[in-house]
């Protein structure tokens, strides 16, 4: 991905000024005024207002996108469902020849999203030197490190001098990415060290690389997990990370422009799983069925969460009987016991995604949340008791039983948010599907339990 691709997506009325000038301009079949109007606009930004046209206005748009070089960028930049639906109906050569213009990492994207009988005729039409660098790639996990990075990359060997080495960057660099960092290797294609271009400038000509290269280099391997390498990139504050196999050959390099876009995805699966909504990053885009299909499963776990506070409730129906004021609070204990455990959650899952939880502190984090719990409940089961006391001062004893209610409820949801995404951790399963409603379904369940066994304890129902 080039580095101009990563300016931001429009937002607000710039986006909508161009969005109603390509609609008015289809509708008027003013394809040459279209077509000066879209050479003018960067390829992110078509891509963010090819979201909001109809499917017959994409099709008239596009036919005009591919007469110009941004179709390459273009297709680098849509949202994987559009794009499929865009080049669905583009010939294998078409294709093969725009996937060839592509920076590898973005053709590899593209290939590997392809429906596998056009990927493979798409693969048939290219070039052989583009062929065999894309499906290089395509081996990889495409949520690795080997996935993401990009082959076009600038190296040199350690025992050149600082004038080759400038010589080779200006010869060599157009076609290259991210070529502040120059890494530098010896032997068979091993990483040594590294070089940024503005250190290299500042040292004689005849003086070796070897002698100013940094050897320490930050690095990863194929294997190593996307969210990993957003870490490192983020931890370091590098601009790219360069990507080596087994035998610490250099084989590519991941770029923070691709990482920004790890982060958004992982950032968005994250919430989506929090919320009980799947992890399809592109559940918007989905149609109407597909989306309640997706949420569907989900929404399981609270249904099955009614149900049994159902039997709970119908398993006290005489103490509700004889004190009808504890069906009222009843709304109240598990909503707040809900909410503080989604809250422990989330910052749990936050705090594990990224790294500002330590594992070992295991039981430390766990009292923490206790200790939250304990604070949160005191003050509100205070506030609830006192009300209760007045509202129903038939009822002897139905403040303390509300107040203390609420108290438990909220120390036991603040323990169990911390510690299913800590446990889960452990178990080296994702944290963020411990949220939402798997949770929040079995707080509101023992949250009703505890509510009708301190009601019939102090209550003597």
């Amino acid at each position: 991905m080039t580095q101009e691709s990563v300016k931001k997506e429009l937002i607000g009325n710039e986006g909508k000024v161009i969005l109603d000038m390509v609609r008015r301009l289809n509708r008027r079949k003013a394809t040459d005024h279209l077509l000066k109007l879209i050479t003018k606009t960067h390829p992110a930004d078509l891509a963010w207002v090819f979201r909001y046209l109809s499917e017959e206005e994409r099709a008239d748009v596009f036919a005009i996108i591919a007469q110009t070089s941004l179709v390459v960028d273009f297709l680098s930049e849509l949202d994987e469902s559009i794009m499929l639906a865009v080049v669905e109906d583009l010939s294998p050569q078409f294709m093969a020849d725009v996937v060839s213009e592509m920076a590898s990492d973005d053709a590899a994207d593209l290939i590997e999203a392809l429906p596998e009988d056009v990927a493979v005729d798409v693969r048939r039409h290219m070039e052989r030197e583009d062929r065999e660098e894309v499906e290089e790639l395509l081996q990889y996990h495409p949520e690795t490190a080997g996935g993401l990075m990009s082959t076009d990359f600038m190296y040199l060997d350690e025992e050149l001098s600082i004038g080759e080495a400038i010589n080779k960057v200006q010869k060599r660099s157009e076609e290259k990415e991210m070529v502040f960092y120059l890494y530098i290797t010896h032997g068979e294609g091993q990483l040594a060290g590294v070089v940024s271009l503005r250190e290299l400038l500042m040292h004689p000509p005849h003086r070796r690389l070897q002698n100013v290269m940094k050897a320490n280099v930050i690095s990863v391997t194929t294997d190593t997990d996307q969210e990993e390498v957003a870490h490192v990139v983020s931890q370091y504050n590098i601009l790219a990370v360069p990507v080596v196999d087994s035998s610490y050959n250099l084989v590519g390099i991941v770029t923070v422009d691709d990482i920004i876009d790890v982060i958004r995805e992982e950032a968005t699966e994250d919430f989506l799983q929090m919320a009980g909504a799947g992890k399809d990053r592109e559940i918007l885009l989905k149609s109407t069925t597909e989306n309640a299909m997706i949420r569907a499963p989900w929404l399981f776990a609270s249904w099955i969460g009614g149900v049994m506070a159902i039997f709970i409730i119908s398993a006290f129906e005489h103490e509700l009987n004889q004190v009808m004021a504890l069906a009222a609070f009843i709304p109240i204990v598990m909503g707040m016991g809900g909410n503080i455990a989604t809250q422990s959650s989330t910052i749990i899952v936050r705090g594990i995604a990224t790294g500002r939880i330590n594992m070992a502190e295991f039981s430390r984090v766990i009292l923490k949340e206790m200790r939250v719990g304990l604070i949160l409940g005191v003050l509100y089961g205070l506030f609830l008791g006192v009300l209760a006391s007045f509202g129903y001062s038939e009822t002897p004893l139905l403040g303390l039983a509300v107040g203390l209610s609420i108290c438990f409820s909220m120390v036991l949801a603040a323990t169990l948010g911390t510690m299913i995404p800590l446990v889960l951790k452990r178990f080296d399963i994702d944290a963020a599907v411990a949220t939402g409603p798997f949770v929040t379904t079995s707080i509101d369940i023992l949250g009703v339990l505890v509510y009708f066994w301190i009601a019939k304890l102090l209550l003597h129902l």
